[in-house]
């Protein structure tokens, strides 16, 4: 059965339509919640609030809801609004762009060999727009993180999508379950970044959807749960600890060779291309239909033909928009990651001086830089230099 895309998070820190709209999301969870709480024992509620993990008192008061059949009432409510308040036809303005850490100046040298970022709005450029900021270099002093800001939506000129690339040869990657999400076992790890990792980190990103909310699969070594179904996206790490995407059963499948796998919905782009039927979702393949044209906040995972790493995340976007980001960013493999304020996050880190500075990918991301670093009710995903490069 085809669940709901929506969920609700921590309200972003910004002015504008992002944060009215967290707003009204806000109290469509307190009406709800009341109601709900009016026939339903109070207790569970109280567990809910008080469960461990980092999240955020609205994150949990909507799963919580949706758990007990609420998901209609909420999906209503936002595709109500984001129906109403499309994303602004003004360019952005600074504190909507990516921030840069000023703990280093990163070098630009071999930024040239990187993806070439497509012109999707096709309008004036913003300063600094679809130009690559070379971020990290790897031992060799090649590039091995750069990240960059497009504007996906040709319709819509305030819309900005962040983009990350790492190079995937220079990283290894690692999959944490959170204390909530996957849920149905006993993972190994305590739901954060381990302390003896965090001098060699390089980047940390969200994950996708509540488990309970689709029908693809979690694994950690040899720990599944639920099944990986055949057919779904999935981001894969191997025994080298790099990371690809694609469809499991088709361009992987189970093999002691894969020590990590998330399952999220269908391919958004494959081959190349944005996924067939994206727009139109006729197969509900991604979640609820009218979920897809939400303008909201995506985030997306995918890898390029030299089979690095593309991360694309961004507020006001519909599904489509999402996808085309990604493809527009190199990604020839991609599927969306988890979606609203309070869930997309990407953190790039640096270690200068004896300090270990982690930098927001963009500002309005919910969460302190440092997320992660403590338990969180989420899996997610982090990147941290090979053993022999640290």
């Amino acid at each position: 059965m085809d669940q709901p895309e929506s969920r609700d998070g921590h309200p972003a820190p910004s002015r504008g339509p992002g944060r009215r709209a967290s707003r009204a999301r806000l109290a469509v969870v307190v009406l709800v919640a009341a109601l709900m709480a009016a026939v339903l024992p109070a207790r569970s509620y109280v567990q809910a609030l008080t469960a461990p993990g980092d999240a955020a008192w609205t994150t949990r008061t909507v799963d919580w809801l949706r758990d007990r059949g609420a998901s209609p009432l909420v999906d209503t409510a936002e595709n109500l609004w984001y129906g109403l308040h499309p994303p602004s036809d003004r360019p952005p303005e600074a504190r909507d762009l990516p921030t840069v850490s000023t703990a280093s100046a990163p070098s630009r040298d071999g930024a040239a060999a990187l993806p070439q970022l497509v012109d999707a709005y096709g309008g004036r450029a913003v300063a600094g727009e679809r130009t690559w900021q070379v971020r990290r270099l790897d031992a060799r002093g090649a590039v091995l993180l750069a990240t960059a800001f497009v504007r996906p939506d040709p319709e819509h000129a305030g819309v900005v999508a962040a983009v990350a690339w790492v190079r995937s040869t220079s990283v290894t990657a690692h999959l944490v379950a959170g204390t909530t999400i996957p849920g149905g076992a006993a993972w190994p790890g305590h739901a954060d970044v381990p302390p003896r990792d965090v001098p060699a980190l390089v980047a940390t990103f969200n994950s996708g959807w509540r488990t309970q909310d689709i029908s693809g699969g979690f694994r950690i070594g040899n720990q599944t749960w639920p099944r990986l179904q055949p057919g779904q996206a999935t981001a894969v790490v191997d025994g080298r600890g790099r990371v690809d995407v694609g469809v499991w059963g088709r361009d992987f499948g189970v093999s002691s060779d894969v020590v990590a796998a998330r399952q999220n919905l269908a391919l958004v782009v494959d081959q190349g291309q944005v996924a067939a039927g994206l727009g139109s979702n006729r197969n509900h393949q991604w979640g609820y239909r009218d979920n897809q044209h939400q303008f909201t906040y995506r985030s997306g995972i995918g890898v390029d033909r030299s089979g690095d790493l593309v991360y694309v995340a961004g507020s006001g976007m519909t599904l489509e928009v999402l996808a085309q980001a990604l493809r527009d960013a190199g990604a020839v493999r991609a599927m969306q990651l988890d979606v609203h304020d309070g869930f997309p996050f990407f953190a790039v880190w640096e270690h200068a001086h004896g300090a270990d500075t982690p930098t927001k990918l963009l500002a309005s991301m919910a969460h302190d830089a440092n997320r992660y670093l403590q338990p969180d009710q989420r899996d997610f995903f982090y990147l941290t230099l090979p053993e022999r490069g640290r």
